[in-house]
């Protein structure tokens, strides 16, 4: 491990009333106590806190509060320490300049959480979740992070390892028995632990799509056509008037994405073009950006009223654009106008589309929010339903979830093997496959490549 000491600005970049600059590394203590006029920082206790000024050379540059923490018992396992200083952006760059000159080097992106990594106090799982924590915009991605950051993915991975690794000693001990045909590893028991992992796998790939949600926000496209209601019911949901409402057809011409928390679940809602035949060659390029919407949106919310649509036009407009992964709600907007059909043309399309289509309609009227409410419990509800009814570990990592379906492909070819009776070596080969490919989750099996693009995600101060 490198034995560099490195320091970087942990706070954010502007002025605050306080700002933080982090030190590691195995001269910490000596660099910042090259700079301190105080007491001696390499003779006090750990885990203690000391008034003095932060100096270059003769001159002070600020009054500071340093913070002094002793290996192992700190974050990255080295010696630490951590300057608090009037939140000024000058004084902050004058203090690094001064680290630097005494000893110190700048910190790279994720530097620390790297160094806490390798020196074991952190696996790796552990250390993204960190990222995911400092990156989290609603409770329910904050719940998750730091259920990650206590080792809850860790866990569930470091047993199905366990359990596998027995049989793999066991199917490696056979190699070196190979003239003697003897079976060290029961064949049966091997079978009802590949099924027992195959779930787990399973388990844990689905909850990838919860995950995602969490941590990147709830896709959900508002469509429907011109004059519908669109941007009325999008600054409804957001309580104020984010969208241009009017009479005039087409007003809408662009995608307005905004997100709105509900219940801890970030959603991110986008008004659309009203979706309609047109000869404006901007208001074309609108509907077309509309479609591409809903081909990636993970909700469709189509408005429609029974005033200027027809039951078989929404009923047709539902199936064309129906894809298993899609979350279709119908909103029959309007309710509030005289003459509004609510009861028999719901019930016609009702009759056509649920369950295989949608599960749900609400009639509702954008313009007095009505059954807005209602709207949004059906969007948390559709977040929640995704909850995996066992355990705590989520997949918020797109790559846990390549690591896992690697995992679950070499499960499967470790049962085939064994259904086939194949010769013990490919047997051996397929199960260190499935193991590596767990080791990566947790870091056990990496590269540096792998490693360098994960912590260059990172702040720097991180």
């Amino acid at each position: 491990m490198n034995q560099d000491t490195i320091c970087a600005l942990a706070t954010a970049n502007g002025v605050g009333a306080l700002g933080l600059i982090r030190l590691s590394g195995k001269e910490a203590l000596e660099v910042i106590n090259r700079c301190f006029r105080g007491k001696d920082l390499t003779r006090v206790p750990s885990h203690t806190v000391h008034y003095g000024f932060l100096i270059d050379g003769d001159e002070p540059i600020d009054e500071v509060m340093v913070s002094v923490f002793h290996a192992p018992k700190t974050f990255t396992t080295e010696h630490s320490a951590e300057i608090t200083f009037h939140g000024s952006p000058h004084i902050g760059k004058r203090i690094l300049e001064v680290l630097t000159q005494n000893g110190a080097r700048m910190a790279k992106a994720g530097e620390f959480t790297m160094r806490a990594f390798m020196n074991g106090r952190l696996d790796l799982a552990q250390a993204e979740s960190i990222a995911d924590l400092i990156a989290s915009e609603n409770e329910a991605s904050r719940k998750v992070a730091l259920n990650q950051l206590k080792g809850g993915i860790s866990a569930e991975i470091s047993a199905l390892r366990g359990d596998l690794l027995n049989f793999t000693a066991l199917v490696e001990l056979e190699l070196d028995f190979a003239e003697e045909d003897v079976e060290f590893a029961d064949r049966t028991a091997l079978n009802i632990l590949l099924d027992k992992i195959e779930e787990k796998l399973k388990a844990l790939m689905e909850s990838f799509r919860y995950g995602n949600a969490v941590k990147n926000g709830v896709q959900v496209a508002i469509i429907g056509k011109p004059n519908a209601g669109k941007s009325t019911l999008l600054n409804a949901l957001l309580k104020e008037e984010r969208a241009i409402v009017s009479d005039i057809a087409g007003t809408t011409r662009d995608t307005i994405e905004e997100v709105l928390h509900i219940k801890g679940n970030a959603f991110r809602f986008i008004d659309t073009a009203g979706l309609r035949e047109t000869t404006d060659a901007i208001e074309e390029i609108g509907v077309k950006k509309a479609k591409d919407k809903i081909a990636t949106a993970q909700v469709l919310l189509y408005l429609y009223d029974a005033l200027s649509s027809s039951p078989q036009e929404v009923v047709d407009f539902v199936k064309e654009v129906w894809r298993e992964d899609l979350e279709i709600i119908l909103l029959q907007n309007k309710i509030d106008l005289p003459g509004a059909q609510t009861g028999s043309f719901m019930a016609e399309i009702k009759a056509q589309l649920v369950p295989q289509y949608t599960r749900t309609l609400i009639g509702i009227s954008a313009k007095d929010e009505t059954n807005v409410e209602i709207l949004k419990n059906e969007l948390s509800a559709y977040v929640e339903q995704m909850k995996s009814g066992e355990g705590n570990a989520v997949i918020t990592n797109q790559r846990h979830y390549e690591a896992l379906k690697k995992s679950l492909d070499s499960v499967f070819r470790v049962k085939e093997a064994i259904e086939q009776s194949f010769h013990t070596e490919i047997l051996a080969y397929e199960l260190r496959y499935a193991l590596e490919h767990l080791g990566e989750i947790s870091g056990e099996f990496t590269n540096d490549e792998v490693l360098g693009h994960i912590f260059s995600k990172f702040c720097i101060g991180k």
